[in-house]
């Protein structure tokens, strides 16, 4: 049985091009550098599950032509991994149940204020049907895929990446212990966020995205959620240590 991951979207929370933006990258011509909010759709086990479901989580399903999905995972609460999830109203009627969305408290607690129409007594007919399964650092099952959540630190906001045997996935995050990234090596696939060259707050920046790519040592690993302050996608090509890519939107790898 194959497994694979798609990149749905690997840009940062305002994507690339940015709005109002004349940079060089956000006026290229190069496909690579059009980049969605972060999300990634992975076959694992025979389960179809999509990792986080920003405001382009629509466009996203149409253009990747996923029909049938099995469950979202949620990194963290934030707008530009959430803002989509309305759109599953599609696959509840299309399935006629309630689709399941995969989160820790915290995490649900930010969807019933921002979703509240959805889970209010009298709801409006045709609202989204959430069935909200509550994760921790522990790990859990969807059908025959274990997946082993891994603890990281979003500045001072706990985030899980998420290991699916062969591949270790980890946006959104500018800190991971020691002992978190024991539970991805031996992976053969990795995918780590990185947002820039210089320090950011919130986020890895290049070197330090490299430096947990190095710990980690998987054979292939792919960067994500980048912003245009990166250099463009053929040229950060040119830069990167071997083993490490870029991803870019529609990239399929199978792990």
């Amino acid at each position: 049985m194959g497994n694979k991951i798609e990149f749905l979207g690997t840009g940062t929370s305002q994507g690339v091009p940015m709005i109002g933006c004349g940079c060089s990258v956000c006026r290229s011509d190069d496909f690579h550098d059009k980049r969605l909010r972060t999300s990634a759709y992975v076959e694992y086990e025979g389960v179809r599950l999509v990792i986080d479901a920003g405001p382009d989580f629509r466009q996203q399903m149409l253009r990747s032509g996923i029909r049938e999905l099995d469950a979202v995972l949620l990194t963290h609460m934030h707008k530009d991994h959430t803002g989509g999830l309305d759109d599953v109203r599609a696959y509840n009627y299309f399935s006629g149940k309630g689709f399941p969305i995969y989160a820790e408290t915290p995490v649900q607690e930010s969807l019933k204020r921002e979703y509240a129409y959805a889970f209010g007594e009298h709801r409006y007919p045709g609202v989204p049907d959430f069935v909200l399964h509550t994760i921790d650092e522990n790990p859990f099952r969807i059908g025959a895929a274990e997946i082993v959540p891994v603890r990281a630190v979003h500045y001072k906001m706990p985030v899980l990446g998420f290991r699916f045997g062969g591949l270790g996935y980890l946006t959104d995050a500018n800190y991971i212990s020691e002992e978190s990234i024991e539970k991805f090596k031996g992976v053969d696939v990795f995918v780590i966020s990185c947002i820039r060259r210089e320090k950011h707050i919130s986020h890895f920046s290049l070197d330090e995205a490299l430096e947990v790519c190095r710990k980690v040592g998987a054979r292939q690993s792919f960067l994500t959620h980048l912003s245009h302050q990166l250099e463009k996608y053929e040229d950060l090509c040119r830069v990167l240590p071997e083993g490490v890519e870029p991803a870019y939107d529609g990239l399929s790898v199978v792990f």
